[in-house]
């Protein structure tokens, strides 16, 4: 590697702390899940018309990946997770690359990243003209539904990382609530998904359950991305001993 890359990498390591990844990536999500939203409301599309519109999810779909990067960064570097008070502020090397096919936060993370990959190419598709449902189905839905598949597998696996195995167990914590609320949101984007297929007549199975899925599914991710930071804060008191904060 040049001697440029490694003063970048060393940059990069003293700026990157735990805390400000698990930070970055809720506020990634949150503002993807916002664009979704907004992007889901009629109101917002007569306003602004679907060029706009479509734009907007496409910068949604962006800051997700973003996000979900940064997700199995996190997922995939040891010294990022599991830190008390004064750990989540020791700045932290990434790990680029890794193999952890045992660690289901792991396979969490590195299913969703492509899926929000698919997110990219269906919501920057959307934004051409089709002459025949055929192309729509093909460029648009596809990996529309690609996506919210690999989001499903994302979220079961996400459940089958926490602790708790009862559900009622799980929706007491945190992460439980993270994991079941993105678990909602990842069954409504199918949902739209599916409902969002081009008939040979030219309109969508069910346009309604298409607006509707998309923009509570995104709400859910909203919300799972902001529970994220209370999360970490109760995560970070309960790794730290007594005392050991001050």
């Amino acid at each position: 590697m040049s001697q440029g890359g490694d003063v970048q990498q060393a940059r990069a390591a003293r700026w990157l702390t735990p805390i400000r990844l698990n930070g970055l990536v809720a506020v990634l999500f949150m503002i993807g899940s916002a664009c979704f939203v907004i992007g889901s409301v009629p109101a917002y599309l007569d306003a602004v018309g679907t060029t706009v519109d479509g734009v907007t999810y496409f910068v949604g779909s962006i800051f997700f990946t973003s996000a979900s990067l940064g997700q199995l960064l996190q997922a995939q570097t040891p010294e990022m997770t599991g830190v008390d008070e004064v750990g989540q502020h020791r700045p932290t090397r990434v790990r680029w690359r890794a193999w952890l096919p045992h660690d289901r936060n792991w396979l969490a993370a590195v299913t969703q990243f492509p899926g929000t990959l698919f997110f990219n190419v269906s919501t920057f598709a959307a934004l051409a003209d089709y002459t025949s449902f055929q192309d729509e189905d093909q460029q648009v839905w596809r990996p529309d539904f690609l996506g919210s598949t690999l989001f499903l597998v994302a979220s079961a696996f996400a459940l089958l990382a926490l602790e708790e195995h009862r559900i009622r167990a799980q929706l007491r914590t945190l992460p439980g609530q993270i994991a079941w609320v993105n678990m909602l949101g990842s069954v409504l984007f199918m949902l739209s998904a599916v409902a969002a297929f081009v008939l040979p007549s030219g309109n969508l199975v069910d346009d309604a359950l298409a607006v509707s899925g998309t923009l509570f599914g995104a709400v859910c991710f909203f919300i799972g991305a902001a529970l994220m930071l209370p999360a970490w804060r109760h995560e970070v008191r309960a790794a730290t001993p007594e005392g050991g904060g001050a």
